[in-house]
């Protein structure tokens, strides 16, 4: 997933950018309508994030306009980021095509939250089939977005729990013992503490109890799903 972050504020886009890139997303960020301009020329990002302020030259709401005007860019999801905005603020964003608005100072989960939602919501059908997944009874892996589903709801997880899960899935029904999994899912030799990896397991097992396919434990040497 591509996150295009349009801000003016270089301490809120490097911000936002390192939080992205924690959560697995592709992100760019831009401190002028003209960079931003020149990207959507190269690449169509899957949300933009935009500061409804900007700079004196175009402001937000008018680069959102211009946005919504162009076919290429018009289906693009845009998440209004607002300084003391007021109602009348709100309503104009949303009016000219906004997807949704958070004002600042703002929280990085519901922020991320807001993202989710959206991206759900707007990501086309074709796109949901011609993506890589892996099924195991009623829980489905999306490996590209980092996005579990459970029974049809999102199952979350963090970055070293998908791995894990990701990792026992496409060895599965075989023994993946302790080290191999440790050198796959935190990149580091067997001489770290091993206590991490029953932790991560016992807390997937929690998360997974409703589903068919269980982790299994193996004579204590490694885990498997079956």
């Amino acid at each position: 997933m591509k996150i295009y972050v349009v801000d003016s504020d270089e301490g809120t886009r490097s911000m936002l950018l390192y939080v992205l890139g924690e959560q697995s997303y592709t992100a760019s960020g831009f401190e002028t309508a003209d960079s931003f301009k020149a990207a959507l020329r190269t690449e169509l990002p899957n949300l933009i994030l935009l500061d409804s302020v900007m700079t004196e030259k175009e402001d937000g709401l008018s680069l959102l306009k211009w946005l919504k005007a162009d076919r290429r860019t018009a289906s693009i999801p845009v998440i209004l980021l607002m300084e003391k905005a007021t109602e009348m603020d709100r309503v104009i964003g949303l009016d000219l095509g906004a997807d949704d608005y958070l004002s600042k100072p703002f929280g990085i989960l519901e922020l991320l939250s807001r993202m989710h939602a959206i991206l759900r919501r707007t990501e086309q059908p074709a796109q949901r089939e011609q993506e890589p997944q892996r099924v195991c009874q009623d829980l489905i892996v999306y490996p590209e977005r980092h996005f579990v589903t459970l029974h049809g709801k999102e199952l979350h997880l963090t970055k070293k729990e998908f791995r894990l899960l990701w990792y026992l899935l496409e060895n599965r029904g075989n023994v993946m013992t302790r080290e191999r999994i440790m050198e796959y899912v935190w990149d580091a030799d067997f001489d770290v503490e091993t206590r991490t990896i029953d932790i991560h397991i016992n807390t997937l097992r929690k998360k997974l109890k409703d589903n068919g396919a269980m982790i299994q434990t193996i004579r204590g040497v490694g885990y498997k799903i079956s």
